[in-house]
């Protein structure tokens, strides 16, 4: 099956589904989704989406970032959340071309690890309901997606290089992204030529340092978040087979 869901105005819809467990199993298909904003949703592209059936959205985005770009549009049976997961907000086009992206967005996903523990623990109550399709989302669809992508895929037993390679996959849609930044602030300069990118090392030093301090992911959500062997178990009930 295509990971990747072609719409006209989302650049980074794709399923998580068809990653293999360490167990055997593998992530169900069509049942989990990541995407760019749903803001962004309109005419045939609303239609695509609800096409997938998708019952429940949670969106990692700021409040004040979906009053200015807007919600996933309601209709009947869909549930919305909004689960703000960073606490530091920072403004990537506008970095100095110095900032060694690895290093810089590796330090902000700790940040976002250890601010966000609330909300974090929330959304993955929320996947490991009977909730499915579901779909998370942020602007981009690369860092705080990103970050809940590896908890979850970490948590049911995925492989780091598997996760790894999952992240990178947003590079596929980095040239669209970079697009629509500039069309949507053509008064501005975008300074930082990382923006948008997802190279796999970033992932890779993430849960690399998350696994130094926490002696695993699972580790990390044991003592930060406090997921216990029950909503693990649930989470693995309802996303693989």
């Amino acid at each position: 099956m295509s990971r990747h869901i072609a719409f006209e105005r989302l650049h980074n819809f794709r399923d998580l589904g068809g990653y293999r467990s360490a167990d055997g199993r593998t992530v169900r298909w069509g049942r989990l989704y990541r995407s760019d904003s749903l803001g962004k949703l309109r005419d045939r592209d609303g239609e695509r989406f609800r096409a997938l059936a998708i019952r429940t959205v949670i969106d990692l985005r700021r409040p004040s970032e979906v009053e200015r770009s807007g919600r996933v549009p309601h209709y009947d049976g869909l549930a919305y959340h909004n689960l703000s997961v960073e606490h530091r907000p920072y403004d990537q086009a506008s970095l100095s071309p110095e900032v060694e992206p690895v290093r810089f967005l590796a330090d902000r996903y700790a940040e976002l690890a250890h601010d966000g523990a609330q909300e974090l623990r929330r959304a993955l109550e929320i996947i490991a309901g009977d909730t499915a399709p579901l779909v998370f989302h942020c602007h981009s669809g690369k860092d705080r997606t990103g970050v809940l992508a590896m908890l979850v895929l970490a948590l049911v037993g995925v492989h780091d290089d598997d996760i790894a390679a999952d992240f990178a996959l947003t590079g596929l849609a980095t040239d669209r992204l970079v697009a629509e930044w500039r069309a949507g602030y053509p008064h501005l300069t975008l300074t930082w030529p990382a923006y948008g990118r997802a190279p796999a090392g970033i992932m890779r030093l993430f849960m690399a340092e998350l696994a130094a301090r926490y002696g695993s992911v699972r580790g990390y959500a044991t003592e930060r978040l406090g997921v216990g062997d029950d909503l693990v178990a649930a989470l693995r009930e309802r996303l693989l087979h």
